[in-house]
């Protein structure tokens, strides 16, 4: 199918998966949760179709273990473990992310911004001392998630001087949203569960995966030899 095919499958089952939620049917919610990642990753190789780059590969890598840890995640209330090779699989998924954001400015020969890793210094010290009160026996694997998505942003933010800005923007809201859905499903399973919590997880994180997906979209396609 061509990408704007894909595009509104994708549209979808973003609508179908809400829906569920809305109607509280855990059924819905676990039949459309892999799809959500699984439509944009077809949306992504469609969009891309053609081009040849490590880059895309990590692409499509950070998609493909977001899928398998959507998919863990699913069975997480039932057995501890699921949830740590869910953290697992999106720790994998965060660096091929960094591969990507790190090739990206390689590419651009953009320098490093010390604000900027103040800015994310700040955000790991305090939402870890938040939280290791809370953590238990799951404390060094939290820790260490929580740098590696630390670093995505870092990476993120030192992409926004890229030539084209809407390819940085998208990246950089992408790697932000990703945070606050990490930040809040963090403290609704450590701390306090809140009724709101599961909306908020997966509002943020639908938008992250998307912006993240149609910003590397858009630097493959600029970054393209152009044909005579």
């Amino acid at each position: 199918m061509k990408a704007s095919h894909w595009k509104t499958v994708f549209i979808c089952v973003t609508a179908a998966y809400f829906t569920g939620m809305t109607l509280h049917n855990p059924v819905i919610e676990s039949i459309f949760k892999p799809l959500l990642v699984a439509a944009l990753l077809a949306y992504f190789i469609a969009a891309t179709k053609g081009i040849r780059s490590s880059l895309k590969k990590w692409g499509i890598a950070a998609l493909g273990f977001s899928i398998v840890g959507d998919s863990l995640l699913l069975f997480a209330n039932s057995n501890e473990m699921y949830f740590i090779l869910g953290l697992v699989a999106f720790l994998i998924a965060h660096i091929f992310y960094i591969l990507c954001f790190h090739a990206i400015r390689t590419q651009a020969s953009l320098p490093g911004r010390w604000y900027s890793a103040v800015i994310v210094g700040v955000y790991y010290f305090f939402i870890t001392s938040f939280l290791i009160p809370h953590l238990g026996a799951l404390k060094i694997p939290v820790l260490v998630y929580g740098l590696v998505i630390s670093f995505m942003l870092l990476l993120a933010m030192n992409l926004y001087e890229l030539p084209d800005n809407k390819t940085a923007r998208f990246i950089l809201t992408g790697a932000i949203f990703f945070i606050i859905s990490d930040s809040v499903l963090a403290i609704n399973k450590f701390y306090h569960p809140e009724v709101w919590g599961g909306w908020a997880i997966m509002l943020t994180y639908v938008l992250a995966q998307w912006l993240l997906t149609k910003g590397l979209i858009r630097h493959l396609l600029l970054a393209r030899p152009q044909k005579r």
